[in-house]
């Protein structure tokens, strides 16, 4: 911890220019994350919400899907993350790709996804992950980590020899942005900061200061 304070990097692989930007914020997402395929959890977004007392939270999620419609993830919807969504559906999201020295910030309303489109999700993941859905009361406290493996026997047994059904609690959401920053780390801590705000149903590009 000593050395934190004094711990500094030079960003200058890349820079980003209003010419270089798509058409719209889904797309430019979409060719960001083209470029970083390759790592491990590329997909790997945070996301904040607000609880009833006006504390945020935030926990990091895997982005599920992307188009002109949002941005999608699947979770449990009555853990502490499903709760604060249901009572205030504004979010906050964050990408941030170290290698490249890019960051994305993302912000909107969130809406639950249908129910048909969560079970395709849900039955496309792997068993023992489908399995892990029924198992964990997420947020909860629990006594010990046996009782999640003394759970998850008794749901593997219960499903044996047949397909596993999604829970109730659990499923998608869509986030509607209304706001993009698409940031590229510069030197000199001069960044490019470049955004697409939604005005009247159209994108509004601009640049702000780093």
């Amino acid at each position: 911890m000593s050395n934190i304070v004094h711990h500094r990097k030079s960003y200058e692989k890349h820079s980003l220019e209003v010419e270089d930007l798509k058409a719209a914020p889904h797309e430019m997402l979409e060719f960001w994350l083209s470029e970083v395929e390759e790592l491990h959890d590329y997909n790997a977004m945070v996301v904040s919400s607000v609880d009833a007392s006006g504390q945020p939270h935030s926990r990091v999620v895997l982005l599920r899907g992307v188009n002109e419609d949002g941005l999608k993830f699947y979770t449990n919807y009555t853990s502490n993350k499903g709760m604060e969504l249901e009572q205030n559906n504004k979010v906050a999201l964050n990408f941030f790709w170290p290698s490249v020295e890019r960051q994305v910030r993302v912000e909107g309303e969130l809406h639950k996804l249908t129910d048909a489109e969560s079970d395709a999700y849900f039955n496309s993941r792997p068993r023992e992950s489908q399995i892990g859905a029924w198992v964990s009361p997420q947020s909860s406290i629990i006594e010990s980590r046996e009782v999640l493996n003394e759970r998850f026997r008794e749901f593997t047994n219960k499903f044996e020899g047949q397909s596993v059904p999604r829970p109730s609690n659990w499923g998608g959401y869509l986030i509607r942005p209304k706001y993009f920053e698409f940031w590229q780390g510069r030197p000199n801590r001069l960044h490019d900061r470049l955004t697409y705000s939604l005005v009247e149903g159209n994108w509004s590009i601009g640049r702000m200061a780093p």
